[in-house]
């Protein structure tokens, strides 16, 4: 698994470990590393087959396992665990079976093993993401996750704030390219799954919710609310998929607010 880390100026400060999103890789948390670089130890992660981690794995493997045997490598523990979609789902599943490793959860949004419907919006989804790859259009498929994801539902391209599509373009394409070049990398499944075992996570979590993200997202939301013990949600009516690549300041002070407080419990 290829990571950034950069330690904080104070060795005790919090910790903190960004997982991106299935359409990201860790790149998307650059705002976030820019502006905190230094304040907190920062480690941002490329799960196996995104990002830099480009090379196929010899035996079955969980991303919940790769994430835990980084944290240890590096030494930390007590860490805020902050993942997007994809990434919050796994940061779930490290939080359920690596507790100690874990101090808080911030799920912006919730996503991956945490998506508890298929729904119309998302089956159609995959087909036209199917259809375009099994053409081998990958501009087509990338297109199709751009417009589910970053454009998302009850408004058009112009409402998103510029470059964000880009940002996305860039590294939902290196994906594909990687899954061209590595062929399918399928993660172990945590079994019993973890959406079904929420009770038993103590990690504060925060969720971020987008209004104009897809209504599985939202559906997610719902069961991981009402799933948890300790839980806070933040509604955003102006953002889709990526809260924090569109709002990247306001997501930061939201998180530097949290972690205080979680800091201060």
């Amino acid at each position: 698994m290829a990571y950034d880390h950069e330690p904080a100026r104070d060795p005790s400060s919090p910790r903190v470990v960004f997982i991106h999103a299935g359409i990201a890789d860790r790149r998307v948390w650059d705002p976030q590393i820019d502006a905190l670089r230094g304040e907190y130890d920062l480690t941002r992660l490329d799960l196996r087959g995104f990002g830099e981690s480009a090379t196929a794995p010899t035996r079955p493997f969980r991303h919940d396992q790769d994430v835990a045997a980084t944290l240890k490598e590096l030494e930390l523990e007590g860490v805020h665990l902050v993942g997007s979609s994809y990434g919050a789902g796994v940061a779930v599943e490290t939080a359920l079976l690596h507790g100690d490793l874990v101090a808080s959860l911030v799920l912006a949004p919730p996503g991956g093993s945490l998506l508890a419907s298929l729904t119309d919006t998302l089956s159609a989804f995959f087909a036209e993401e199917e259809r375009a790859l099994d053409a081998g259009d990958l501009d087509r498929a990338v297109e199709a996750n751009v417009d589910a994801w970053v454009i998302g539902t009850g408004r058009t391209a112009d409402d998103v704030t510029p470059g964000v599509a880009d940002a996305v373009r860039t590294m939902q394409r290196r994906t594909f390219e990687l899954g061209q070049q590595l062929g399918d990398i399928d993660a172990d499944e945590v079994d019993p799954p973890a959406l079904e075992r929420l009770e038993a996570i103590t990690a504060p979590t925060l969720l971020v919710v987008g209004g104009h993200d897809m209504d599985t997202s939202i559906d997610a939301a719902e069961h991981v609310e009402s799933g948890l013990r300790d839980v806070t949600r933040h509604d955003w009516p102006d953002v889709a998929h990526l809260p924090s690549l569109e709002q990247p300041e306001r997501f930061t002070e939201l998180l530097r607010a949290w972690i205080a407080e979680r800091e201060q419990a």
